[in-house]
């Protein structure tokens, strides 16, 4: 990972990255260089001569004469302020261009503590690269930047280290979340998937920092009465798992959330197996618990005053002898019984279990879960924003605005009292899927009949945002992307304050 630092002096750096940024639809454009002056009248005319425009994503780079090379990343339309996501991404664009180079300052026009601090999020959001199972290859992929500079006149503050501190923290276990849904499933399974996670919390400081750490392994699954994850797993060689990871910080907390997570290390739909095209994509099924994982230790590693309970329900969704069958009947943690109609909405089963299991938890302030759930959030809100579901509207508008400032991108969506009829079951207590139309919504109010009625409760379907199969834009790679791991961070920081 990249060395994040924040500096006022002398750029020392070979490579300087500014702002660029659009004045007018003649292809006008503006040099934005924070708080460096440089001579723009000769570089205007070369960035003209190379067709810059300064739109978001665009980078130009071009020789400087004090430094090796001037980088100018896209800010869009030219205004008096830019919002922090604006900075992030352009940070984003630049550091990722920047691939190979050792060094990089980054000058942008960041005014006040949180801009800095989203330019060096970004920045270092952008510098990552997953080259972990190539072996011939490796080294045709250049390295991402190995140390990042933010420039700023604040720099000298303790506020504005802090805020650098934080963003590579950020940075640090968002990596994490790409990286558990970048390996692929035939390395990431339940057990392994554990393992990789008892060791990261022991790296933190386990015990130490506050932090704790449970594993469920099949036998006691079954014995405990774990039904939704037994039934999903059951039918793979790689048996299931429950992990529990929790946070507890030094003196009384000032809040306590849960935070449940779907596991699925790789899906193939069971025995209502999912086409070939496209399967591949399913050893991101985990997004879910791979971001609550890496948020509770993140929380810890950032000390804040807030008590979390993370879990991850963790299974393979495999066809075979003992998969569970359509119409087969289980009986989920608590005592529910559901008519499994189709094997392929799994999630929502190994969710199921662990909700009722997290709210044990006496005085939790709150819970939310975190699922690649279903297809029809990628319909309904493409692949860039991420479903949110609540019974409690002043808590999901509490987190959409905290998700606003973290920069991932939610949504609020409905769920319709009348779709619930069609879960019902004729043998059971519930069937697992119900009416085609709005499968999005009918999965939510699936999941809210594991809530108890007076705990706020979010449900985040970030499907299609959780793995990004198109080209590589802002601070998001190809391929896992850590989505709403910053927004569980950002909650926990903001109730830290009081």
């Amino acid at each position: 990972m990249s060395t994040l630092k924040i500096s006022d002096g002398v750029v020392k750096d070979e490579v300087l990255v500014l702002g660029l940024t659009s004045t007018n639809s003649k292809g006008g454009i503006a040099i934005e260089a924070g708080d460096i002056a440089i001579d723009t009248k000769t570089i205007l005319s070369l960035l003209v001569d190379m067709g810059a425009t300064g739109k978001a994503d665009e980078v130009t780079k071009l020789p400087g004469s004090h430094v090796r090379l001037m980088v100018f990343t896209g800010l869009g339309k030219k205004s008096a302020t830019y919002s922090h996501e604006t900075l992030r991404r352009a940070a984003g664009s630049a550091s990722r261009a920047l691939a190979g180079n050792s060094a990089a300052t980054f000058s942008l026009p960041a005014k006040n503590l949180a801009e800095v601090a989203a330019v060096a999020e970004g920045a270092a959001l952008g510098a990552y690269s997953f080259t972990e199972f190539r072996g011939s290859t490796k080294d045709d992929h250049k390295a991402p930047l190995k140390t990042i500079t933010v420039h700023s006149k604040l720099a000298s503050s303790a506020e504005a280290k802090a805020s650098v501190v934080r963003a590579a923290i950020i940075a640090k276990y968002t990596y994490l979340v790409r990286d558990l849904i970048n390996t692929p499933p035939s390395h990431l399974t339940p057990d392994s998937f554990t393992k990789k996670l008892a060791a990261v919390v022991k790296s933190a400081g386990g015990a130490k920092s506050g932090l704790k750490i449970q594993i469920w392994d099949e036998k006691q699954l079954k014995t405990q009465g774990f039904g939704g994850i037994i039934g999903v797993g059951q039918g793979s060689a790689n048996p299931p798992r429950l992990l529990h990871i929790s946070y507890t910080p030094k003196g009384k907390a000032v809040k306590r959330y849960a935070f449940v997570g779907k596991g699925i290390t790789f899906d193939t739909g069971g025995l209502a197996l999912k086409p070939a095209l496209g399967m591949e994509a399913m050893k991101s099924d985990m997004s879910g618990a791979a971001a609550v994982s890496a948020a509770v230790i993140a929380i810890a590693e950032l000390k804040l005053n807030v008590a979390i309970e993370s879990w991850a329900p963790l299974a393979e969704n495999m066809p075979s002898d003992t998969a569970t069958r359509p119409s087969d009947v289980i009986t989920m943690y608590g005592g529910k019984t559901i008519e499994v109609l189709n094997p392929d909405a799994e999630g929502r089963l190994v969710l199921g279990d662990a909700l009722v299991k997290a709210q044990e938890e006496k005085d939790l302030d709150g819970i939310i879960d975190v699922a690649t759930l279903t297809g029809a959030q990628v319909v309904a809100l493409g692949t860039r924003t991420s479903a949110v579901m609540t019974n409690n509207n002043d808590f999901s508008s509490h987190f959409l605005k905290l998700a606003e400032i973290s920069g991932e991108s939610f949504w609020p969506m409905p769920l319709p009292i009348e779709l619930r009829a069609s879960l019902d079951s004729p043998v059971a207590d519930m069937a697992n899927v119900g009416e085609r139309m709005g499968n999005m919504l009918v999965a939510g109010l699936f999941l809210k009949e594991f809530i108890a009625n007076e705990l706020p409760w979010l449900h985040l379907d970030i499907a299609g945002p959780a793995y990004n199969e198109g080209a590589a834009h802002g601070y998001t790679p190809v391929g896992g992307t850590g989505v709403a791991l910053r927004t569980l961070v950002e909650l926990a920081q903001f109730e830290s304050k009081g």
